[in-house]
């Protein structure tokens, strides 16, 4: 009978050593690593260059229509009823698309960026994939969002994935 419940406490205490090994959980701060990658500057100068590509298509489709504007002014005493509902039409169309344009410009800008940062975030990742395999991490959790009320740094592989990635870990 001892030798039963010996067996039986043994086996529980091997089992939970075992579930304890298995549920090895660190944290890492994505945005920390990605604020050091040199990369980031040239995304940043590809970003600031798309806007400016932008506001100059921005300001032509302006200047177009203040054309138009100034075409329906000097015409209006002159032109045909008709001519003048085909450049209303025209002014009302441009400002339209302009709207448009404004509206979506932040939403492309945004898209942009996302384009731009996913092979950062990927390099990111992989290294943390690699980082929790040495490691022997179950699982990693982001702390960008300040999503713990408590986390003890001695589980954070920040610095490790920055180190490998070659960064500096000021």
């Amino acid at each position: 009978m001892k030798l039963k419940y010996f067996f039986i406490v043994s086996s529980l205490f091997l089992a939970s050593l075992n579930i304890q090994a298995q549920s090895k959980v660190g944290t890492v701060n994505i945005d920390l690593i990605l604020s050091k990658m040199p990369e980031l500057t040239q995304v940043q100068h590809m970003l600031d260059k798309y806007g400016k590509e932008l506001s100059s298509a921005y300001e032509d489709k302006i200047a177009s229509y203040k054309v138009k504007i100034e075409k329906y002014k000097e015409g209006e005493t002159t032109n045909s009823d008709v001519m003048k509902k085909t450049l209303q039409q025209e002014i009302i169309a441009l400002e339209n698309d302009i709207n448009k344009f404004k509206n979506n410009g932040v939403k492309l800008t945004q898209i942009r960026k996302d384009e731009l940062l996913r092979p950062l975030y990927q390099k990111i990742s992989d290294m943390v994939q690699t980082v929790a395999k040495e490691q022997n991490y179950s699982q990693i959790l982001t702390t960008d969002g300040n999503e713990f009320a408590y986390a003890d740094e001695k589980f954070d592989i920040t610095k490790t994935v920055m180190n490998k990635l070659g960064l500096k870990t000021e």
